[in-house]
């Protein structure tokens, strides 16, 4: 009766679905059907052979190797070939259950992902990337070899290089309308620094080959010193910050603009998160309640919103509309450490976390996720697309995976000893409007790399 319901409820979803799904869905269905129909007849065959094989056994009872089998022998060799073919069933099931899956799996619109350039130049790990939102556009990267560089997107070449931190860099954010950026550090203070960059004319040919020909060989230290004079034989670099923001406790883990640019916020393993006047350097507010380090923090693009995340498994969400009182709001939907959380446009907030699950919530009603991805590895930075409401997910395994906002996977970034990254990704970070890369990974493998991303029409529409 259950089951029959089931169908009838099938049915009237699928009655509102267009044609063109509903005959996708029948040809599934289909597909199910001739597989479970192959299973059952497979399953006759492989009956009669055991049966067939019981009878020759327990009938003859002939030597085997000169030797006379016993009763029991007989019965032990019987058992034993029941397993195989027993196992043999159980493969074959597998087997085909799989490619059922796979149906399904390949019926999914996907995501066309290239790669296009790779920004190599760093001496150690690259924490975070960003890209800038005022023209000339450039890109960000934060390195845990204490300093921060711009880059030009087209052609590779580092345009400026901060070096005014004296631990890693963990954070780079710009500013809304203004050529700044605003940098976190392990050297417990975060930074504002201005810049200035022309950007180069770019090359006729984008040559990568030559970056990503390398087979998967780990990173020496005798590599160092040709990757340092590449970046430094002609990048101007800045050594002193306009402002410094310094009252936190411990490393700075994370940082990011208010709207409007005139406060940042920062975020730190003192298990506290500190709101600025950016103009004064002033401490505006202390935002404490979490029970251990922050991973991250994020600011709504359009509203005085704050959320912060954290090694205690939740994250926090700080409203400043109101100028005279700030709330809070804790969520606790992850069981590990909550890696980041980030905004949307509209009123959603995505979580990632060390348990290995992307969590999709609406701010209107918080109490549990309109969706759950759940995946193979660990989730660092993520980032959201705004206009077309995709979630890039860098893992620890090396894997860079896109998910629309209702949990269905879309692609995942190509990855080979001659492309993508090889060690773990730390962060993403979309540019929607750039008309060569819209996707930009950053990872231990001390580069940062563009990708283009080619969203199908079907995937535009849902």
């Amino acid at each position: 009766m259950s089951s029959d319901s089931e169908w009838d409820r099938s049915a009237c979803s699928d009655s509102k679905l267009p044609s063109s799904v509903r005959s996708t869905l029948l040809e599934l269905f289909g597909q199910i059907e001739r597989e479970f129909e192959n299973l059952y007849i497979e399953n006759l065959e492989l009956r009669r052979e055991i049966d067939t094989l019981n009878e020759r056994l327990a009938a003859e009872g002939q030597a085997i190797d000169g030797a006379e089998l016993s009763k029991g022998q007989l019965k032990t060799k019987a058992s034993h070939s029941t397993s195989q073919l027993s196992q043999k069933l159980k493969t074959t099931y597998k087997a085909s259950t799989s490619k059922i899956v796979s149906s399904f799996k390949t019926t999914t619109s996907r995501a066309a992902c290239q790669l296009v350039k790779e920004y190599i130049g760093h001496r150690d790990g690259i924490w975070d990337v960003s890209v800038a939102k005022t023209q000339p556009v450039v890109l960000g990267t934060a390195s845990a070899d204490h300093t921060a560089l711009l880059w030009s997107i087209e052609t590779g070449k580092c345009l400026v290089k901060y070096a005014g931190h004296v631990g890693s860099v963990n954070s780079i954010k710009f500013h809304p309308s203004e050529q700044l950026a605003l940098t976190a550090s392990g050297d417990q203070t975060a930074h504002i620094w201005r810049y200035a960059v022309q950007l180069p004319t770019p090359q006729p040919v984008a040559d990568t080959s030559q970056i990503s020909g390398e087979d998967e060989v780990e990173c020496s230290d005798k590599d160092e010193p040709d990757l340092d004079g590449d970046v430094s034989s002609d990048c101007p670099t800045i050594r002193v910050p306009l402002t410094s923001l310094k009252s936190h406790q411990g490393v700075v883990i994370a940082s990011d603009w208010l709207v409007g640019g005139k406060q940042a916020v920062t975020a730190s393993w003192d298990r506290t998160a500190n709101l600025y006047d950016v103009e004064t350097s002033e401490l505006v507010h202390s935002l404490t309640g979490h029970d251990q380090e922050l991973t991250h923090c994020c600011t709504h693009p359009t509203q005085r919103l704050v959320v912060t995340s954290s090694r205690d498994t939740t994250f926090r969400l700080w409203d400043f509309r109101d100028p005279s009182i700030h709330s809070v709001n804790v969520f606790q939907g992850h069981t590990d450490t909550v890696t980041s959380a980030v905004f949307t446009v509209g009123d959603n907030v995505v979580s990632g976390s060390d348990d290995r699950t992307v969590k999709v919530w609406d701010l209107k009603n918080m109490r549990s996720p309109i969706a759950t991805i759940r995946t193979d590895s660990a989730i660092n930075r993520i980032n959201v697309c705004v206009g077309q409401k995709i979630i890039a997910l860098p893992h620890d395994n090396r894997q860079v995976r896109l998910f629309d906002m209702s949990g269905v996977r879309l692609a995942r970034l190509p990855r080979s000893s001659r492309q993508g990254h090889r060690r773990m990704v730390c962060c993403s970070a979309w540019s929607e409007d750039h008309p060569v890369c819209n996707l930009f990974t950053c990872g231990f493998d001390r580069q940062a790399i563009g990708w283009n991303i080619n969203i199908p029409a079907l995937l535009q529409e849902k």
